[in-house]
């Protein structure tokens, strides 16, 4: 089987996968595949860091704003999606180059895997969603852990729905998903990727660039796109996402705004965190590690074009 070649930019929010991603969608031909679990849905953009039609620079962008706030959005939603329009974009003679910080999204998506179609129990998610209620997240988190710790050890206790979802699986097929994803990377995958991963050796700069991002966020209108959600009481979709949940307490006359910005910025810092934790994983990640080059934008684009040459992707 011929295999789709798909571009991968990876790392750890506010590393500059975007602009790279659009770099080289330009000297490539090619054009942006968003894998953002949260820059899917409309409106919620500062927070999210969604890409402005400025920044896109002409490149065509996909799979950003088009999910409404209301509406549930699975990985395997996403799965679905991604694969129609990567071979969309490749039918046009273009490169699809995938760009983003969700693992989940990008793994599921190049590793073709193939989702249960156990059916929802909606009395179970009742019961967990109430545990959930009555002994916070980390209970339920806990209580996957003892089942399924693969699959627990890849969630953050704030991914209630997936971690209900887990739970609702095992109890419905004594099944784990962990086991399920094994047994479904048994069908090949359609893609052959090369990814290139951005990160930094001194971890105190990557947090200084989200300190500094937070920042900029906030002179863009955070606080406004935030109090509009927070307005609108449509918090189910927003509260996953960092940058909301964050601030709420300042609306609710509980902290001071410097303290919420105190603690988006460390939110956000434990986020990348996490994200660089689950891409250390993945052996086949090319990794630019941006405070041990020149940083101009120019040598960054000139490592990638390296490896991207040395993969023979094109």
């Amino acid at each position: 089987m011929e295999k789709q070649p798909l571009l991968v930019i990876v790392g750890p929010t506010a590393s500059g996968k975007t602009s790279l991603a659009i770099e080289l969608a330009k000297i490539y031909n090619g054009e942006v595949v968003s894998a953002d679990s949260m820059q899917i849905y409309k409106g919620l953009d500062i927070a999210t860091a969604k890409p402005t039609l400025e920044e896109m620079q002409e490149i065509p962008h996909h799979l950003i704003s088009f999910v409404g706030q209301e509406d549930s959005f699975s990985v395997a939603d996403y799965v679905s999606v991604a694969k129609q329009k990567i071979f969309e974009i490749s039918k046009k003679g273009k490169l699809p180059v995938l760009a983003g910080g969700t693992g989940l999204y990008i793994n599921s998506l190049i590793d073709n895997i193939s989702f249960d179609d156990t059916q929802a129990d909606y009395q179970i998610r009742e019961k967990l969603s109430e545990q959930a209620r009555l002994y916070g997240n980390k209970f339920l988190l806990d209580k996957l852990n003892a089942v399924d710790p693969e699959t627990a050890d890849t969630l953050h206790e704030n991914n209630i729905t997936r971690i209900i979802r887990a739970l609702e699986v095992y109890e419905l097929t004594g099944m784990k998903i962990s086991e399920q994803k094994i047994k479904s990377r048994l069908e090949e995958s359609p893609f052959e990727p090369c990814i290139i991963g951005l990160n930094y050796s001194d971890r105190e700069i990557l947090y200084q660039r989200i300190n500094i991002r937070v920042d900029e966020m906030f002179k863009n209108g955070l606080l406004e796109e935030v109090y509009n959600v927070y307005s609108s009481n449509n918090l189910k979709t927003a509260y996953q996402a960092i940058g909301y949940k964050e601030l709420l307490p300042y609306f609710e006359n509980k902290a001071t705004l410097e303290e919420c910005k105190d603690k988006l910025k460390q939110q956000t810092r434990r986020y990348a965190k996490r994200q660089l934790t689950w891409f250390r994983r993945d052996s086949r990640i090319d990794w630019i590690v941006l405070d041990s080059i020149e940083p101009q934008k120019e040598n960054i684009i000139e490592n990638a074009k390296n490896i991207i040459e040395n993969s023979k992707l094109l």
